[in-house]
């Protein structure tokens, strides 16, 4: 295939993720301001929209991991065609999972599918071990912080305000998620818009259009562009879940969620690893539901969660390179 026409594949597909990745994990900034009422579901969808597209605008260092971390693509036959099966792996995943209100990652679906594809091209050694084991580190420390930190952070909010009125500390603190709802918006977009960034740098390199991993600005505005796109559709069924079948929501829950899962995610942006927003953000609100009243929580609900966290990268990975090898039969 010609690479031009890889290239503009690529880029459809990749901000076809990306557009995806905004309605199914638009649930992660909204869904506690929603439940809550804090937020109508028009304003909180608009709020997320604009702040993911600052978001994603403001940062490239998850996009340089992305693009670099896994395999390195100067080095890779067929980089291009790896990066077009990452897609439609990661891009199948997330649309099933969506379909049946499952809150899996779109990060665990295209860091699986992307391994999933070198692999099938170029065996196991195509994998840059240290690198991929660092952001596989990531994935899975970043949700433990998120509970603990949620955790505290609400035990906190209680011993603080233990004095306070139900009444008078719903109120305020339903003041407060707007803001702390905007933050959340705002940090989604700088580590997941990046993700498509990455890919599309990727196969830049791969088909020898540039050198290095920076990002160019027609990326970063197409992909920031598509992430606003898609979370201003919303995820409703992910919304559901996220909102009302963990545990019942309140105001104060919210905030101490959202600051909790915010703050996670942007120290993961600032330090360039690239973290599953919706683990990070489910962690939260467990550990925020844990110390509320642990019996409370729905762990039956939690548990079908964890379940997918753990197969979407083996089975992003078996899909992407399933679908590699599809390709290299018919068109290589």
């Amino acid at each position: 295939m010609e690479p031009m026409f890889l290239i503009v594949i690529v880029v459809i597909l990749a901000l076809s993720f990306d557009f995806i990745n905004g309605f199914h994990d638009t649930a992660n900034a909204i869904a506690t301001s929603v439940s809550t009422r804090a937020l109508s579901p028009r304003n909180a969808i608009l709020i997320a929209a604009s702040l993911n597209f600052i978001g994603a605008l403001t940062f490239t260092g998850v996009a340089k991991s992305i693009g670099g971390k896994v395999a390195d693509p100067s080095t890779l036959d067929h980089g291009m065609i790896i990066i077009v099966a990452t897609l439609i792996a990661a891009i199948a995943w997330n649309l099933i999972t969506w379909w049946f209100g499952i809150p899996s990652s779109s990060s665990h679906a295209l860091i699986g599918s992307m391994a999933g594809a070198v692999i099938a091209s170029a065996g196991i050694e195509g994998i840059n071990a240290s690198g991929f084991a660092s952001i596989i580190k990531g994935l899975i420390f970043s949700p433990i912080i998120a509970f603990v930190i949620g955790f505290i952070v609400m035990k906190l909010v209680y011993w603080i305000f233990a004095n306070f009125s139900p009444h008078r500390l719903n109120k305020n603190f339903r003041t407060m998620q707007i803001v702390t709802a905007c933050f959340q918006s705002f940090t989604h977009g700088t580590n997941d818009a990046q993700k498509a960034m990455g890919v599309i740098t990727f196969a830049l390199v791969a088909g020898g259009l540039q050198t290095d991993l920076e990002v160019p600005l027609w990326v970063k505005i197409s992909a920031a562009t598509a992430m606003g796109l898609g979370t201003s559709v919303g995820g409703w069924k992910i919304i559901k879940t996220m909102g009302s079948k963990i545990f019942k929501i309140e105001p104060a829950n919210g905030v101490s969620a959202d600051l909790t899962s915010a703050s996670v995610i942007l120290g993961a942006t600032l330090t360039g690893f690239p973290v599953s927003t919706t683990h990070v953000v489910t962690s939260g609100i467990l550990g925020v539901g844990a110390a509320k009243r642990f019996r409370d929580v729905k762990w039956n609900v939690a548990g079908k969660i964890i379940v997918t966290w753990f197969i979407t990268i083996p089975i992003s990975a078996f899909l992407a390179g399933a679908i590699f090898k599809l390709i290299e039969v018919l068109f290589l």
